[in-house]
């Protein structure tokens, strides 16, 4: 009785460990490659309507992005809003899916091979 405690305790805290890393990590960026580029132009507007009639709206930027060590690549994605022009961007990129994610970055938090490629 006492070891069947043990073990179901085990297994309720392995579980509540787990949710909690499910919730909290973006599975988009483990593993991914990081590029930084910035935000030059509004992107391009792109209206799509739902099957409910709703019409769904998000921008499309074309940029050049750098990696850490200043290597440039091109990269096409999407945003739900506009972004911010001149925004530094911090890009996660995987191979054959492109880029899964992206987060606002300051100038500071910029790698210095790709501050020099940017400025």
């Amino acid at each position: 009785m006492k070891k069947s405690m043990i073990v179901i305790g085990i297994v309720l805290v392995i579980l509540v460990v787990g949710l909690i890393f499910m919730q909290n990590v973006n599975f988009n960026r483990l593993g991914a490659n990081e590029y930084y580029t910035q935000i030059n132009g509004e992107g391009t507007k792109i209206e799509e309507k739902g099957s409910g009639g709703t019409i769904f709206i998000r921008y499309e930027y074309e940029l050049p992005a750098y990696d850490k060590d200043g290597n440039q690549k091109t990269f096409t994605f999407t945003a739900g809003k506009q972004l911010r022009e001149n925004a530094y961007l911090l890009l996660f990129v995987k191979d054959g899916k492109g880029v899964t994610s992206y987060q606002e970055v300051t100038s500071d938090e910029l790698p210095g091979k790709a501050v020099e490629m940017l400025d």
